[in-house]
């Protein structure tokens, strides 16, 4: 009778990949670029349409402290 694996341990990599997955699951995936770098062209004008889109929303307020979004202007169809 050899020694066996007890049913739902796995090896230590297999146990290792369970726990890491555990984390990404929770932190998200690692991040591997820089956060020290000049903004692009293409990421200037994201960033512009990004505030435009935002600006077009207006978050509200209800008594019992829930929030909640609504258009500034309703007539405005210019981003949806």
């Amino acid at each position: 009778m050899g020694k066996g694996n007890p049913a739902g341990k796995g090896n230590a990599s297999q146990r290792f990949m369970r726990a890491t997955g555990r984390l990404r699951a929770i932190f998200g995936p690692a991040n591997r670029s820089s956060l020290v770098h000049d903004m692009t062209e293409e990421n200037r004008k994201l960033l512009a349409q990004r505030e435009a889109e935002s600006q077009q929303w207006e978050t509200l307020h209800r008594p019992d402290g829930s929030t909640y979004v609504v258009p500034r202007n309703p007539d405005d169809q210019s981003l949806r």
